[in-house]
């Protein structure tokens, strides 16, 4: 997926010459969390509504809060996957793109990407979503697929959710198939099943029959 044609230029970015007045202006006009800085055509960094709204003197130039600029970006031809974690961990709306020497190409939205994460099979396609555990050492994503393809379904997806010393964590996306074969054969190669949300029927009456005695006690 070529995320370049998912670059935008609607908004226009900053200036450090800017007043915080238009500064706020615009984010009053807007949607997004944070606006791009630049100066002669060149990213500087971004700064945030929320900062921007604690500032009261709206005559003074965004240069005066130098301090407030947050820098985060992404080049040209970014992978989506790596899109999505700079939009998590900066808590952002929009991330804006730039080439190799930092000159500003625009800005990709926090929509537009979920877009296109949203049209992969993981998402689009019916199956079931399994989260599996094992020693970090004992693992393999050969064996996990020979494990899914062995019961006659395909892997529309997998990454590893979770990881440290000890245990891996790998969240699957498997198609449509009978999933308490595969889910048995998984904990016969000592896979821990962690959570699934399709059909594993003895799990999910063990699940319902305590959700029933807690609501019982708690009455």
């Amino acid at each position: 997926m070529n995320t370049s044609n998912y670059i935008s230029k609607d908004i226009k970015p900053l200036l450090l010459t800017d007043k915080i007045s238009n500064a706020k202006k615009l984010f009053n006009s807007l949607t997004c969390t944070h606006l791009p800085i630049i100066k002669e055509g060149n990213f500087i960094g971004l700064i945030a509504e929320n900062d921007i709204q604690t500032i009261i003197e709206d005559n003074q130039s965004i240069s005066e809060y130098y301090y407030l600029i947050q820098s985060f970006f992404a080049l040209e031809n970014a992978n989506w996957f790596e899109l999505l974690k700079i939009f998590a961990i900066n808590e952002t709306t929009i991330i804006p793109v730039v080439t190799n020497k930092q000159k500003y190409l625009g800005y990709y939205e926090l929509a537009d990407i979920l877009n296109i994460f949203n049209n992969t099979p993981f998402l689009n396609q019916s199956g079931a979503v399994v989260v599996i555990s094992k020693d970090v050492n004992d693992y393999s994503f050969s064996e996990i697929s020979q494990i899914v393809e062995s019961n006659n379904a395909k892997v529309l997806g997998a990454f590893i959710s979770k990881i440290d010393k000890e245990f891996v964590e790998v969240t699957l996306k498997i198609s449509d198939h009978d999933l308490n074969n595969t889910i048995q054969s998984f904990r016969r190669y000592n896979y821990s099943i962690l959570n699934n949300f399709h059909f594993d029927e003895y799990l999910n009456t063990l699940k319902e029959r305590s959700d029933y005695l807690q609501k019982y006690l708690n009455m």
